[in-house]
Formats: structure tokens, sequence, C-alpha cells
């Protein structure tokens, strides 16, 4: 387990190393919706298309994998790895994800609201938009990836740190925040000010913020 970094009282992720042996490859073929797979490894396959509602995916590696606009509703993923995941429709409501390490990832649309995570790292990925509205993120790192948007509004946070990220326009209007730092990225917009409470930021941000913060209060600076 990589172990916390602990700074001015925040507390990080706590983040599972996930290590994969013995897996057998699988071409993709015989999968259905409501379907369960276990140690097993897809790679360079399309799934585009496919209809996995409800699929569980454990201690499974997919490599060079297309989901562009599969039906990935209320899909269970644990103990798995992702890298070079190709998708630019990426529809995952009301999914699960635990111990799942995400590298390199292409999504355009990502739509994942109510979904749940706990222990998950996504890093290096370039998104367009991810909305995770009403989601429960906890032990959640996002690091070096570049995102459009991304939609937070309704979510529960819990040790969430977005590490060396750009983010165009966050919005977490009515999020509840835990132990959330942003202080190593950059933001294009914030919206819901008010969702902020819970949340870490440095003093340049704070500088940056201090003409929105101001606006927000009805404060007038002459």
């Amino acid at each position: 387990m990589a172990r916390p970094r602990q700074t001015a009282g925040t507390r990080s992720p706590l983040i599972d190393t996930v290590r994969l042996e013995g897996l057998t490859d699988h071409d993709g073929t015989a999968l259905r919706r409501g379907d369960g797979c276990e140690a097993q490894r897809f790679t360079g396959i399309d799934l585009g298309g496919q209809d996995l509602t409800g699929a569980t995916f454990e201690e499974c590696e997919f490599v060079g994998v297309d989901l562009n606009e599969a039906t990935l509703r209320g899909m269970t993923v644990s103990e798995s790895l992702f890298t070079d995941l190709h998708a630019p429709v990426f529809s995952a409501p009301r999914s699960t994800w635990r111990d799942v390490r995400i590298d390199h990832a292409r999504i355009g649309s990502m739509e994942a609201y109510e979904a749940t995570m706990r222990s998950v790292h996504i890093d290096g990925s370039k998104l367009d938009f991810v909305n995770l509205r009403n989601a429960t993120l906890t032990d959640v790192l996002l690091s070096n990836c570049i995102i459009d948007e991304l939609d937070l509004g309704s979510a529960t946070l819990q040790r969430v740190e977005l590490q060396n990220c750009r983010i165009g326009t966050l919005d977490v209007t009515g999020s509840r925040s835990t132990d959330v730092d942003l202080r190593s990225s950059d933001f294009g917009a914030i919206h819901g000010l008010d969702g902020l409470r819970g949340t870490t930021i440095d003093d340049v941000q704070l500088s940056l913020l201090a003409p929105l913060l101001a606006a927000h209060l009805g404060i007038r600076v002459e």
C-alpha cells in the first residue's frame, strides 16, 4: 500500500498497489451483460458498443482496449489495471471501482454519475468531460491529468487528491469534502464555491480565487 503523504494536516489518499499474476488471455468475444471475469487479460480488443451492464471484473488487466459507447452501467471492477484505455464515449453510471489503476487513458465524455470509487489512481490521462455527480470517492488520486471539465456536483469526497493536473472547469456545487487536496493543480474556473469547504489550496490559488470569493460573499473591493 502506498503510504499517505501528510502535509499541513491534510491526509492523502491510501492507494493499494495492484499486482496481477497468472492471468489468462481473453479475446472478449463471449462477454455478455452480467458476466463475471476473474484473472483475465484483455489486450488490443474492441469492446465498443457492447452491453456489459452489471458485469464484474476482478484481478483483470486491460491493455489498449476500446470501450467506446459500451454500456457499463452498474459494472464492478476490483484489483484491476487499465493501460491506454480509449473511449470517446465512456458510459459507466452507478459503477463500482475498488483498487484500480488507470494509466494513459484517452476519454472524451465520461459518464460515471453515482459511481463508487475506493483506492483508485488515474495517471497521465486526457479526459474531456467527467461527470461524477452524486458519486462517492474515497482514497482517489488523479495525477498528471488534463481534464477539460470535471463535474463533482453533490459528490462525497474523502482523501482525494488532484496532483499536477490541469483542469479547465471544476464544478463542486453541493459537494461534501474531507481531506481534498487541490494544491498542485491548475484550474481555469471553479463553480460552486461553497463546495470548496473541506478542500486544501495553496496561497497562490487563494489569491486567484480572491475575486470570486469576494463576489460570492458580496464584498466590494475598491
